[in-house]
């Protein structure tokens, strides 16, 4: 069987890793494996490439992705009839789709209306699919804010000033809350459970009035500042390009001007995707790709790898497509603890 592997939405670290993966096991048992180009765009306009043992070679600590990947939505192109026609122009038995609710939304729509055999692997740095415990990129986007609160720490100490850290995490707080508790935040905002921004500033001047002349506060990109109008451009799954907001900037100005101390604001962006993957994400995407290549292997299409404690098992794309998985109110009681 020819096996097509895809990797789609926004790069995180451990894509190579699942491709790497994949394509071993896929090889040693006698399938062959093409990679295809730049997500569903790949499939629409027939890019492919193969993979064998050279183009895998050294993938496990590298990051981004081999493959390339888009934000391409089939059906919001209405090229559905593309994707099928060059899956079956190549030979393709089998697709294996990387990615996050887009990219496996796309999938599990494809397996639902056309029988598509696909198998998905959870991938967003952002922790947010339902059905999986963790997706593989989120602990390296938590140890690169982590290590970046604790470096603001001693600039804003040595200046007494309020440093703002925004992060990413458009619809869920996952990666603030994370970072903000490992990283000590005294301040952490999120879109599941909007405080208000005097909220914070009465945290703040708490702790100001302690004796603390600097504070870390940490907000997600995605949380609903009062009054911010929302005319930013979005992409082809009706997504707000956020870094467009600037919330960050905004949350900064807002809390200077109300407590009256210098506040600064830091964006860590796209570097929270970018490098190496941690050791643990390394090995989280090796055994989703593993688990992947099974399912293709065993014909189980319509389903993903996904982690439930410590055992990497397999769910339907649809469960796994069919909410967010959000903070809940405990964990964010936690980083609350912390508060001012």
């Amino acid at each position: 069987m020819k096996v097509g592997v895809l990797t789609g939405g926004g790069d995180c670290p451990g894509l190579n890793a699942v491709i790497r993966a994949v394509a071993r096991r896929s090889a040693e048992r006698g399938h062959e494996v093409v990679g295809i180009r730049e997500g569903w765009l790949g499939l629409v306009e027939a890019m492919f490439e193969p993979l064998g043992p050279r183009e895998i070679s050294g993938l496990l600590p590298r990051g981004g992705t081999i493959l390339g990947t888009s934000r391409t939505n089939p059906y919001k192109l209405g090229t559905v009839d593309a994707v099928l026609r060059n899956f079956e122009g190549e030979g393709l038995g089998a697709l294996v789709a990387v990615g996050g609710e887009d990219t496996l939304g796309v999938a599990a729509r494809l397996h639902a209306e056309h029988g598509f055999p696909v198998v998905g692997v959870p991938k967003t740095i952002d922790n947010d699919l339902s059905a999986t415990d963790y997706t593989f990129g989120f602990d390296t986007a938590v140890f690169i804010c982590t290590e970046a609160i604790d470096r603001l720490h001693t600039t804003a100490e040595s200046h007494n000033r309020v440093m703002v850290v925004e992060v990413m995490g458009r619809h869920t707080g996952w990666i603030a809350v994370m970072s903000g508790i490992a990283g000590g935040a005294d301040v952490i905002l999120i879109p599941e459970h909007p405080i208000s921004v005097e909220e914070a500033c009465d945290d703040i001047r708490r702790r100001h009035e302690r004796g603390k002349d600097f504070s870390i506060v940490v907000v997600s990109e995605g949380y609903e500042l009062e009054g911010m109008a929302d005319e930013s451009e979005v992409d082809q799954f009706g997504h707000v390009r956020l870094s467009e907001r600037g919330v960050g900037a905004r949350l900064a100005g807002e809390i200077g001007a109300r407590t009256g101390y210098e506040t600064r604001v830091t964006v860590l962006g796209h570097v929270q995707r970018g490098g190496s993957p941690t050791p643990r994400d390394r090995v989280l995407a090796t055994r989703y790709g593993l688990k992947a290549a099974d399912l293709v292997h065993e014909g189980r299409f319509g389903r993903m790898a996904a982690l439930h404690g410590d055992a990497i098992v397999d769910v339907s794309l649809e469960e796994a497509t069919r909410e967010l998985k959000t903070v809940p109110e405990d964990w964010y009681e936690v980083a609350k603890a912390f508060f001012g």
